[in-house]
């Protein structure tokens, strides 16, 4: 029973891999302070104290709105399920890997994200 209970633990505090967060935050580097908090198992990424980005089984997902979302379904994104009974958070959808892997591409959607968390902040 007791290797049950360490697996299972770690395959909740696995789901966002320490080389996969240090890979996104590589790819983000050129944007400026970018600071991590972890939480439920993933991570949100936060500029500027806004979270624009989860990452979750290292998988990105950035915030969007209606400005952006049809952008994200166009190329195929899936919004962020992170609960197992499949509910979905549909202002978080995932970025394609060639996204992911071109840095400055990368920057220009997480850029999008913020300003729509700005926007959302401001009207609070």
């Amino acid at each position: 029973m007791d290797s049950f209970k360490a697996v299972f633990k770690k395959k909740i505090t696995m789901a966002v891999s320490k080389d996969f967060l240090q890979y996104v935050l590589d790819q983000l580097w050129g944007w400026g302070n970018v600071h991590i908090n972890r939480m439920f198992g993933g991570a949100a990424l936060y500029q500027e104290d806004l979270a624009f980005a989860m990452i979750v089984n290292d998988i990105v997902y950035l915030k969007v709105d209606d400005t952006n979302k049809d952008k994200f379904i166009a190329v195929g994104s899936t919004p962020l399920k992170p609960f197992k009974n499949n509910a979905t958070v549909l202002s978080f959808y995932s970025i394609p890997p060639d996204v992911l892997e071109d840095a400055d591409e990368f920057i220009e959607w997480a850029e999008e994200s913020l300003a729509i968390q700005k926007k959302r902040n401001r009207q609070y």
